[in-house]
C-alpha cells in the first residue's frame, strides 16, 4: 500500500510534466498510453536506440539526445529546417517515448551549411563523370537522328510530288524536322532511362504553346487560312476577282496575304484570313461575260420601236455573242423619260469588258438618234409669281436640227486587258518564288 501511495503521486507528475512539454514542441509526438511505473534502464535504452538512429543518417551528427521518465529532450544544430520537423516523426517512432522536447536549431555556421552542398557537388560530379560514356552516347545517337531527319526534310522528293504547292512542301519539311527533333530527344532519354522527364517537358511545352497560340492568335488563323487557300484555290493567276469590294486581278498569294492589282494599277493587299471568309466573285472563270447598260428614251416615243432598234444595233455588233444572245428590256419611268436596259454577252478573254460596253453605247445612241428616238435632258419647270412658268430646259431653238451621221459599228479588239496583263505578268515574275497559285491546283 506504501508503494502505490508513492507510484500515485510520481504519475500525477509525470503526467504534469508531460501536457506542457507536448505543448511547447514542435512537429508529431507519441501516441498511446503512459505506463505508471518509470524505468531508468528503459530511458537508457531509448537514448541509445535514438542516437545509434542518428549517427547512421547524415545531417544529425551534431544532435544529443537525453530520456528522463519516456520524455526525450533533443539538443543540437542541423543544417535546413526540414530536418527538424523530420526528426520529431522519427523520435516519435521509437518505442518507450512520452514526449518529446525538440531543441534542435537551425544552424548559422558558413562553414557547416557549406560542406553538404560541396559534398552534393563532388558527388555529382563523380556520378556525371561516371555517367558521361553514356551521356556522350546518347548525345550521339539523338544528333544522328537529328541530321538525318534535316536532311530527309531538304529532300526534293517525296515532299514537292505530294504536297500541292511549295507553301505545303515546307510545312512537310518543318513537321518532319520537328518529328525528328523529338525522336532523337526521346531516344537520348531511354538510353539515360530517364524517360520520365520526357512527360514534364511536353507538359511544359504544351503549356508555352497554349498561351503563344493566344498571344498570336490572329497570326495563326491567317497561317491556317494561307495552307487551305493554297490547297483549294479559290482563284487562279491573273483571275479578276472582287474580295470584299475590292476588285483587281490576282497577283499572287503568299502565306500571309493575296496581292491584287487594281483595274487603276495599285497594289491591294487583302489578309488570307479575310480571303477564307469573304464573298469572292471570280469574274474571269468562264469565258462569257454580260455588259448591261441604262439609257432612256423620250416619253412620246414608240417603246416597242426604241426596243427593236437597241436590239438590232446590239446585233450587229461583231464582238456580241449570238449564244447567249443580246436582250433589251424595259426597266422603268424615270423623272421625264422611258428607262431601257440592254444587255449583250462577249468573250472577255478576245473583246474587253469595257471597250465592248462603250462601244454598244456609242451605237445604240446613233441607232435611236437616227430613227428620230431623242435621248432627253432632264426637264425642269419653274414656277414664278402667280404660277407662271419662267422657262425650261426643253425649248425649241430656231433653225433646222441637222440630220444625224451614220455610225457603222466597229468591233473592239483587247489592246487595253493585254496592256494589263504585261503589266501583270511583269509583277508576278518579280517574286515568283513567293506564289503559291499554280495552274494544276485543284480548285474549288
Amino acid at each position: 500500500m506504501r508503494r502505490l501511495k508513492l507510484l500515485g503521486p510520481l504519475a500525477l507528475l509525470a503526467c504534469i510534466l508531460c501536457g506542457p512539454v507536448a505543448a511547447q514542441s514542435d512537429g508529431t509526438q507519441p501516441d498511446g498510453t503512459i505506463t505508471v511505473e518509470s524505468d531508468r534502464a528503459q530511458d537508457f535504452a531509448t537514448r541509445d536506440r535514438i542516437m545509434a538512429i542518428l549517427g547512421q543518417l547524415d545531417g544529425y551528427g551534431d544532435v544529443r539526445a537525453t530520456v528522463s521518465n519516456g520524455i526525450v529532450t533533443l539538443r543540437g544544430t542541423v543544417v535546413d529546417a526540414g530536418r527538424i520537423e523530420d526528426l520529431n516523426e522519427l523520435v516519435a517512432r521509437v518505442e518507450g517515448v512520452v514526449a518529446i522536447e525538440n531543441g534542435v536549431t537551425e544552424s548559422t555556421d558558413v562553414v557547416e551549411r557549406l560542406n553538404p552542398a560541396l559534398e552534393r557537388m563532388r558527388e555529382r560530379t563523380e556520378q556525371a563523370i561516371a555517367f558521361s560514356p553514356l551521356i556522350l552516347v546518347a548525345l550521339s545517337a539523338a544528333v544522328a537522328m537529328w541530321l538525318f531527319g534535316f536532311w530527309l526534310a531538304r529532300r526534293h522528293w517525296p515532299w514537292e510530288r505530294l504536297a500541292p504547292n511549295a507553301f505545303i512542301a515546307d510545312i512537310y519539311r518543318q513537321v518532319v524536322r520537328l518529328a525528328f527533333v523529338v525522336l532523337g530527344v526521346v531516344l537520348a532519354l531511354d538510353l539515360l532511362n530517364a524517360t520520365a522527364l520526357l512527360g514534364t517537358i511536353l507538359g511544359a511545352a504544351g503549356i508555352v504553346g497554349l498561351a503563344i497560340g493566344f498571344a498570336v492568335r490572329d497570326t495563326v488563323e491567317n497561317f491556317i487560312s494561307s495552307i487551305m487557300l493554297s490547297i483549294r484555290q479559290p482563284f487562279r493567276p491573273k483571275d479578276l476577282v472582287e474580295i470584299e469590294g475590292d476588285l483587281g486581278h490576282v497577283i499572287r498569294l503568299t502565306s500571309r496575304a493575296t496581292i491584287l492589282l487594281s483595274l487603276d494599277g495599285n497594289h491591294i493587299r487583302i489578309p488570307n484570313a479575310t480571303v477564307f471568309k469573304a464573298r469572292i466573285i471570280n469574274y474571269t472563270r468562264n469565258d462569257e461575260r454580260r455588259f448591261t447598260f441604262l439609257l432612256g428614251v423620250q416619253a412620246d416615243a414608240d417603246i416597242a420601236e426604241a426596243q427593236r432598234i437597241v436590239l438590232a444595233a446590239l446585233t450587229e455588233l461583231p464582238f456580241v455573242l449570238d449564244a447567249p444572245g443580246p436582250a433589251v428590256w424595259v426597266e422603268g419611268l424615270g423623272a421625264s423619260t422611258i428607262d431601257i436596259t440592254a444587255a449583250g454577252w462577249i468573250k472577255q478573254h478576245e473583246t474587253g469588258i469595257g471597250m465592248a460596253k462603250g462601244e454598244a453605247v456609242r451605237v445604240v445612241k446613233a441607232r435611236l438618234e437616227e430613227a428620230g428616238i431623242t435621248l432627253p435632258e432632264p426637264t425642269y419647270r419653274l414656277a414664278g409669281i402667280g404660277g407662271a412658268a419662267l422657262g425650261g430646259s426643253t425649248a425649241p431653238k430656231p433653225g433646222a436640227k441637222p440630220a444625224p451621221v451614220p455610225v457603222q459599228a466597229q468591233d473592239v479588239g483587247i489592246a487595253e486587258v493585254t496592256a494589263l496583263e504585261e503589266i501583270i505578268e511583269a509583277e508576278r515574275e518579280a517574286l515568283p518564288e513567293d506564289d503559291l497559285l499554280r495552274r494544276e491546283a485543284p480548285q474549288e
